[in-house]
């Protein structure tokens, strides 16, 4: 599997991510639900702490991708669900260390929105990965 990072400018080197991914030889596709900052029983964590929840979400992210024998390397996609734009990203600098330190710089969407699952959760992470 080979995947080349498109990318036509060079700002978004800054924000860690590319405009887009090509993806060559790949066997199989692995869509991730929205992770979020909650335990194992899905109980939310981290009231209202975006750097908190940002940190717990990557960390489910990568439980899933694990059971699926993955790793962040292999996230083609990651999308960003967050109820404070501002908040995220001022927390955004550790995200972005820890995709670096995984080789990981896919393409994916900010999105601001009013709410998410429960009032305590302020983030929540899709992810599309090959492998």
């Amino acid at each position: 599997m080979k995947m080349t990072p498109v990318n036509p400018w060079k700002w978004q080197d800054a924000f860690g991510f590319s405009q887009a991914m090509e993806v060559t030889g790949a066997q199989r596709v692995l869509y991730v639900a929205g992770q979020t900052s909650v335990d194992a029983e899905g109980n939310p964590l981290h009231a209202g702490n975006m750097a908190a929840q940002l940190a717990q979400a990557l960390d489910n992210l990568e439980t899933v991708l694990a059971k699926a024998g993955m790793t962040l390397a292999n996230v083609v996609r990651l999308n960003y669900y967050v109820t404070n734009v501002k908040a995220y990203l001022e927390a955004s600098a550790t995200v972005a260390e820890r995709l670096a330190r995984a080789g990981c710089k896919p393409p994916g969407t900010l999105l601001g929105v009013a709410s998410l699952f429960h009032p305590d959760i302020v983030v929540e992470l899709e992810a599309t990965a090959v492998a």
